[in-house]
Order: structure tokens, then sequence, then C-alpha cells
């Protein structure tokens, strides 16, 4: 896009030799905010100062910097309590793995699994079953980068004073 601004009913958009208004309301000079300024990777997928990270595979240095830019406490190792896991799982396979990872979440952390897309060696619904079957609910699907999907899954509420007291 060449050019993105709202008045107080249009969103307007310009790209190439085309235009396009949408009328939103209220809303359109909100919109025309968010996409000339979009959230960052980090920022999707809830990185804050502080959080103790594990990683478990293989994920692009670039993104690595990105979590210790933000603060975070990133280990390359699963360590127990952990605010947030990336497990980078390339094949149905490698779902094994999930079971100790999960053990090393915190009560109300979160796991995101990040994936290929549109890949036969692992599906959205082969990751999905896995998770639930490790007691895990999914909350949030992001796009991480051009050829990767992550998956976020929690601990469901109910069940957080449980893993408290067992850990």
């Amino acid at each position: 896009m060449t050019r993105v601004d709202a008045d107080e009913q249009r969103l307007n958009l310009r790209w190439d030799a085309h235009k396009l208004s949408i009328v939103l309301g209220g809303d359109a000079k909100k919109w025309a905010e968010k996409i000339r300024n979009p959230k960052s990777l980090s920022d999707k997928l809830g990185i804050k100062a502080g959080q103790k990270i594990s990683i478990s595979g293989r994920l692009e240095k670039k993104f690595i910097d990105e979590l210790h830019e933000r603060g975070a406490n990133v280990g390359s190792r699963m360590r127990r309590e952990s605010d947030i896991i990336f497990a980078a799982i390339g094949r149905r396979e490698e779902l094994d793995r999930l079971a100790g990872i999960t053990a090393c979440l915190a009560p109300d952390g979160a796991l995101w699994i990040i994936r290929p897309k549109g890949s036969t060696a692992i599906s959205e619904r082969e990751v999905m079953d896995a998770a639930r079957s490790l007691g895990l609910v999914d909350v949030k699907v992001a796009r991480f980068s051009d050829t990767h999907t992550a998956e976020k899954f929690v601990i469901p509420v109910k069940h957080r004073d449980k893993r408290r007291n067992r850990g």
C-alpha cells in the first residue's frame, strides 16, 4: 500500500493505480492506524519483559533476538515453570515430545506450537488432538512467518490450581 488514511467515516487505501474507500463509521481512524502500524510478532505472541521463556526445537535467530530485545529470560532448554514455551514441531512424529514440554509449563503459562503451514508432514488437527490429549485448550492462532503458523495452548483455568499444588 502506498497510502492509508481515514476521515470520520471512511478508511481510504491506495496501492499502485488502485483506490479503495470503505465506510467504517467511527472506527475508520482506528483501522487506519492499525494498518499503518501493525503489531510485531512479539506483540501478537504476548511477549513481555521478565517472562521465563523456554524453546524446544529450531527457531530463527532473528525471532530469538527479538525475544531478548523484549527483555524476556530466554532459555534454549526446557525449564520448570516457564511462562511461555515455544515448541517448533515439523512432523507428526515429534508430537510425543509435548508431554515432557508441557510438564515445564507454569500453571498460567502458554505453549505456542510452531508448525509449517499447509504441510502434509503435520496437520492442524494433529497438533490440536495432541495438545488436547494433554489437557490443554487452544486459545489463539497467529501467523508466525510466511511459512509457519503458531497455535497457542493453555491449561484450562479450572485445572490450574491442581497444577500449582503438585509442583
